[in-house]
Parts: C-alpha cells; sequence; structure tokens
C-alpha cells in the first residue's frame, strides 16, 4: 500500500533586525512622533523648574557660572538652613498658610450659596444682578488697589491681615468661583430637586443634600484656585502691609537680600522651591478636577 508523502510545511522566514525595526516604526510610528512632540514641547515649561531646584542647593557664585550645568557640582543643603535663620521664613509660611485656607474656606461658603442662588431660585433682577458681577471682572486690581487701600485705613484695618482674607473673597477670585459654582449648578437635572421636594425636603436641604455632593469636583476646582490666588498673591500684602512679622511668602522672598541689596540667590532660590513644592504636589493630584469643571462650565449657558 502505497502512502503518499507530502512535502513538510515552509518554515516563515527569520526576520532581519532591520524588518523587526521596520515593523515597530510602522506599527507605533504614530504614538512615537507625537510622545517625541509632547516631550520637546515640554522642555521650555519643564527647564524653569529644573533650574530652580537644582540651584537651590548650588552656592551663591555657581547659580550663574559658564557654562550652566544641570546638577549642582557641589551639593550645598546649608541653603535651606538659612532660609529659617536668615529671617523668620516659618512665621510666613503660617502666615500665608492659614489667611489661604481661611479664603478659601470663606471663597466656597459665599460662592456656591450664591452660585446656587443665580442657577437655581428665580428672582426679579437676577440675570442684570449676575450681569453686573461677571462686569466687576473687567477692574483689574490695579486700579481698585487705592480706593480698597482708602477704606481698610479708615476702619482702622491696615497692617492687618483682614484685608487680605476679606478683599479676596468678595473680589474678582469670588467672582470667579461664583461664576464657575452656577454654571456646575445649571447642569444639575431639574428633575433631582422636583423629586427632593417631593420628599418634603426644603430648599436648604436641596441645596445641603442633593447639589453639593453633585458638585464636589467644582468644589475642588474652587479650592485649588482659590488656595493658589492667596498663596500667590503679592500686590495686597505689599499694600496693606508693613510689619515684617505679618509677611506672607512672597513678601519674604523680596526680602531676602545682602545689606546691598543685592539678591541672595542660592537662599532666595531655597526658600522659593520650599514655597512651589507643595502647591505644585497639590495641583498635579487635583488637576484632573480643574479641567473636567473648567470644562463643564463653558458647555452650560
Amino acid at each position: 500500500m502505497n502512502v503518499s508523502t507530502y512535502p513538510a510545511p515552509l518554515s516563515e522566514p527569520l526576520k532581519s533586525p532591520a524588518d523587526s525595526v521596520s515593523a515597530f516604526i510602522y506599527r507605533y510610528g504614530n504614538k512615537l512622533l507625537l510622545y517625541l512632540l509632547l516631550i520637546a514641547l515640554s522642555i521650555p515649561f519643564l527647564f524653569p523648574f529644573w533650574w530652580m531646584i537644582t540651584s537651590a542647593f548650588k552656592p551663591a557664585n555657581d547659580i550663574f557660572a559658564y557654562p550652566l550645568t544641570l546638577l549642582p557640582q557641589t551639593w550645598r543643603f546649608e541653603n535651606f538652613v538659612e532660609v529659617f535663620t536668615f529671617q523668620p521664613f516659618a512665621r510666613h509660611y503660617f502666615n500665608s498658610l492659614y489667611i489661604a485656607v481661611l479664603v478659601t474656606l470663606g471663597t466656597l461658603v459665599i460662592s456656591s450659596l450664591s452660585g446656587y442662588a443665580f442657577a437655581r431660585i428665580r428672582f426679579r433682577g437676577s440675570g442684570l444682578f449676575f450681569l453686573l458681577l461677571l462686569s466687576a471682572l473687567m477692574m483689574p486690581t490695579e486700579v481698585t488697589i487705592i480706593p480698597n487701600y482708602t477704606l481698610m485705613q479708615i476702619l482702622r484695618l491696615t497692617d492687618t491681615h483682614i484685608p487680605l482674607i476679606i478683599l479676596p473673597i468678595l473680589g474678582g477670585n469670588g467672582i470667579v468661583a461664583c461664576f464657575l459654582m452656577r454654571q456646575y449648578f445649571l447642569g444639575i437635572p431639574q428633575d433631582l430637586e422636583e423629586a427632593g421636594f417631593l420628599d418634603g425636603l426644603t430648599r436648604w436641604g436641596i441645596f445641603w443634600r442633593i447639589a453639593m455632593p453633585i458638585a464636589r469636583p467644582a468644589l475642588i476646582s474652587v479650592t485649588i484656585l482659590t488656595f493658589l490666588y492667596s498663596w500667590n498673591a503679592f500686590l495686597e500684602p505689599l499694600v496693606f502691609i508693613s510689619n515684617s512679622d505679618l509677611y506672607t511668602l512672597p513678601l519674604s522672598l523680596r526680602s531676602i537680600t545682602d545689606e546691598y541689596g543685592q539678591a541672595m540667590w542660592n537662599i532666595q532660590l531655597a526658600a522659593t522651591v520650599l514655597t512651589v513644592l507643595p502647591v505644585l504636589v497639590i495641583y498635579a493630584i487635583a488637576q484632573r478636577h480643574v479641567v473636567e469643571s473648567f470644562a463643564l462650565s463653558g458647555s452650560k449657558g
């Protein structure tokens, strides 16, 4: 009996390294180009932070030395110790921290209440009042700083932290927060409020139990933006405060100079790193909520 034989199957030819590279580029080339483009575009934004952090560990003479080095040749950790011995930096840090916390809490309370009122409570002239509120944003801080200083001087509140707490809550930052909260509350379905009324909730109960939990992303965004605004404020502390014990961090950084009035760059950069790093960490953790809130606020009218 003859058994028919079949030829053995041909094995696949081995790919050369050049063929493997070509296949990889063909498959992932678009993503690779996109990542390279993003890395190239991020360099101008990341390099100043890298230079600030590395220069904070350098001696003063090496910061502007040529050629520029990306890493310190001599690591000088004493810069961070001298920040606290040169001036009461810890007190200034605490001043900025508690002012920013109070401003944030006050802005959250007022902006959430006013934003919900403009979004859900219909009263005569609500649109006009909201338009007048937004028109205040067209007036820069530099225009209102002198009338505000005169008012605080009459009330004998200059050289205190009270203007740094009240004015941001009732000023442009508070208006922006009110706008964000109103836009977010407009997106809440009307059926949820009607169901709350049927369950016996009052207007306050609907606001506290339904609207506020839903508006959590907007509240996080307002918290971050308000905290950053107060933390970085420079003009208002410069105008209202003259006592060095009441300085906030921006004024503290400005006052790090030698006996000739020249900036002590190594100590100043070390203080800047201590000032910036906590804010960068907080924003990096919650930046998704900020982007989400702005995206949703722009899609509602």
